[in-house]
């Protein structure tokens, strides 16, 4: 069977193309397109109080704190000439005037207007300081509450956006994952030959997860991100033309440095998620086959190839590391330079008197809020690089297509499934490797309520056959037809739905016995149920448990022996209640008693119904109506035990061979 015998072979990606994945994941935003849009708006909003800070600053400093008349950005010549600094009082309020009349020799009174230099204004008591600026104190408190308001405001906002977004992220991924894991649950057998258990748990359940910040705050917040860009952009140009343009000089340094880094921080994510695919896979490789470690001494080995797993993920997260190690600061360098920019030609502007004090602090306030979102941007471009990382392992698993089609049908099936009045195979030819071929041309048929066993050496194809017949893999030549139609036309779940299959080693689940018995199966009554564990012969272990058939079984059932779970799995069989019966060398490994128990419940089971037996002791076919030999994926030898003892050929010589080596040593 045709396997991946190491972890680095996953496909190789090509030139990362966002947009084309981001495309892809649209239709898992779809359904919650209407959040989306309403946290859109409100980051919209969020952006304008934003905004709105730096210049709520800017009115309180030129209004009300150094204002117009009184600020060092307005040097005003008195009479004579000397330059002094001025304050600037409106006549017009009674306060004001009353303590312009009590220092009439500090004021100069021009219409409604007086003023007076900062030097005498130190010698006014300061009570009378303050009536004169009461007014500048009271639009103070003002900008002092509008400024409160619009913080309190955007929290509201921004916590209401956050629930909105991750109530639409959180169901994106459900929905992502649900998608991923049913697609997965859909491909054949040969998907997952290809591909180890642990890349399958990281693409469900690693990847997904790494899409959590791309669908909850990347998304929004680039739109928050540019808007903020735009908006100070706008804001700092109808400011100072200039200073703007002179601010915007390191633009295109940040462009460059941008998608240089861009470029290196796609390879390092891509390496991560490779590498931790292997970490898992290497993990429940090590997990499974514990048991041979421990017994061949392999601990040390099995640890260093670990190690080497593990440590080759270390060397790419480091890369990841430095890419943003030198990223990071970079950015930081060219605000510092963009700032250093400002406080020089804007304190020009200012001395000048080109600027206002609180236009240059309302500048400084908004190019520090300038590349904050470009840092923003950088950060949240890292989150988007893992994502997208992450996302082209997922879309390379939807673009498996391994999946047994049918001409017909779309997987709905009566609830009850037609008898089977005959199964045939017509020259099947297969190979789970091309130019590997496991059978040639075999050719059969199974008649309604005939049991056919199927023997023969390994490596002969006898389990190839079940495979066919259950359509896990379709032939490569020839057909397989079951009451005269073609497999190829039947949905798989239509096939399976006919058939029940007790395998070697049987596979249990997590949960109580009941659940592993009525497996997808409606609850049956107490009477029924009773009737399939009397047939089943597993009466004995649920009377023997102290929990009956609500004993809680560990993983795959390891608390039960394998005879117990054979058991299990043959109840199991009774409970679907099909027309079809394949047994996969389901006595094999077990010890005399058991098997005697496990052969009367396969009789049981095998009673009233077709039946394909695949055996390796060949005691337990003698009784079949049919025996088909099979070695080296041709059928060799058919006919019925005596018969076939008679002729003395390929089937006697394996019947001779296990008489004389015994069934524990028996060809198998």
């Amino acid at each position: 069977m045709r396997t991946d015998y190491g972890y680095a072979e996953e496909e190789t990606v090509g030139k990362p193309y966002d947009v084309h994945l981001l495309k892809r994941l649209y239709p898992f935003a779809g359904p919650y397109r209407t959040w989306i849009l309403v946290s859109v708006f409100i980051v919209v909003l969020i952006t304008l109080l934003e905004l709105a800070l730096p210049y709520i600053t800017k009115v309180a400093i030129d209004r009300y704190i150094v204002p117009p008349g009184g600020s060092a950005s307005a040097l005003q010549d008195d009479a004579a000439g000397s330059g002094e600094h001025r304050l600037t009082v409106d006549m017009t309020d009674p306060q004001v005037r009353d303590v312009v009349m009590r220092y009439p020799t500090l004021f100069t009174v021009s219409g409604a207007r007086a003023t007076v230099s900062y030097m005498d204004l130190a010698t006014v008591d300061r009570a009378d300081v303050y009536r004169l600026k009461h007014q500048d104190l009271s639009g103070l408190t003002w900008a002092a509450v509008a400024f409160l308001v619009v913080v309190i405001l955007n929290f509201c906002l921004t916590f209401t956006q956050v629930i909105l977004m991750e109530r639409a992220g959180q169901n994106m991924l459900h929905d992502l994952r649900i998608r991923l894991y049913s697609h997965i649950q859909n491909q054949s057998l040969d998907f997952f030959s290809r591909n180890p258990v642990g890349r399958l748990v990281t693409r469900v359940t690693n990847d997904v997860q790494n899409m959590h910040e791309l669908f909850t705050s990347v998304i929004v917040f680039i739109f928050k991100d540019l808007f903020l860009l735009l908006g100070i952009a706008g804001v700092l140009l109808a400011i100072d033309l200039k200073l703007a343009a002179a601010s915007f000089m390191v633009l295109p340094l940040v462009a460059w440095a941008s998608v240089f880094f861009a470029r290196r921080a796609r390879e390092a994510f891509r390496m991560m998620r490779v590498k931790i695919a292997e970490i898992n896979t290497r993990f429940a490789e090590g997990i499974e086959g514990l048991k041979v470690i421990q017994l061949f001494l392999q601990e040390r080995h099995v640890s260093r190839r670990f190690n080497r797993v593990n440590h080759d993920y270390y060397e790419a997260g480091m890369n990841q590391v430095r890419v943003f190690a030198v990223f990071m600061p970079v950015i930081e360098v060219l605000g510092a330079a963009a700032l250093a920019t400002i406080i020089y030609y804007g304190g020009r502007s200012v001395i000048a008197q080109r600027l206002s004090l609180g236009e240059l602090v309302a500048f400084i306030s908004y190019m520090k809020m300038f590349f904050r979102p470009i840092r923003d941007v950088a950060e949240k471009y890292n989150i988007m690089q893992n994502a997208m990382a992450s996302a082209e392992r997922i879309f390379l698993m939807f673009d498996a297509r391994d999946v047994l089609t049918a001409e017909t049908g779309d997987g709905v099936y009566a609830a009850k499934p037609p008898a089977v009045t005959d199964i045939r195979f017509e020259a099947v030819s297969f190979g789970y490797t091309p130019d590997e071929p496991v059978l040639r041309s075999v050719t059969f048929a199974v008649e309604k309520n005939e049991t056919v066993a199927v023997v023969g050496p390994t490596g002969s194809g006898k389990t190839t056959v079940i495979n066919l017949a259950a359509r896990f893999y379709d032939p490569d030549d020839g057909r397989i037809f079951i009451n005269g139609r073609d497999t190829r036309k039947m949905h798989p779940a239509e096939v399976r739905s006919m058939m029940a299959l007790v395998t070697q080693e049987p596979v249990l689940f997590s949960g109580t016995i009941r659940d592993n018995i009525l497996k997808g199966n409606c609850r049956l009554s107490d009477v029924k149920m009773d009737r399939i564990l009397r047939a089943s012969r597993c009466d004995a272990l649920v009377n023997r448990l102290p929990d009956g058939l609500d004993t809680r079984l560990s993983e795959s059932g390891a608390s039960l022996s394998s005879g117990e779970r054979q058991l299990i799995s043959i109840a199991r069989a009774f409970a679907c209640d099909p027309p079809l019966i394949i047994l996969d060398e389901a006595t094999s490994y077990i010890d005399s008693e058991t098997e005697q128990m496990i052969q009367e419940a396969m009789d049981n089971l095998m009673k009233h119904r077709t039946a394909i037996v695949v055996a390796h002791r060949l005691s337990t076919v003698r009784h079949a109506d049919r025996i088909l030999v099979m070695n080296r994926g041709k059928i060799v030898e058919s006919g019925s035990h005596d018969d076939l003892m008679h002729r003395r050929g390929f089937y006697y010589e394996l019947n001779r061979m296990w008489m004389n080596n015994g069934p524990a040593s028996g060809p198998r």
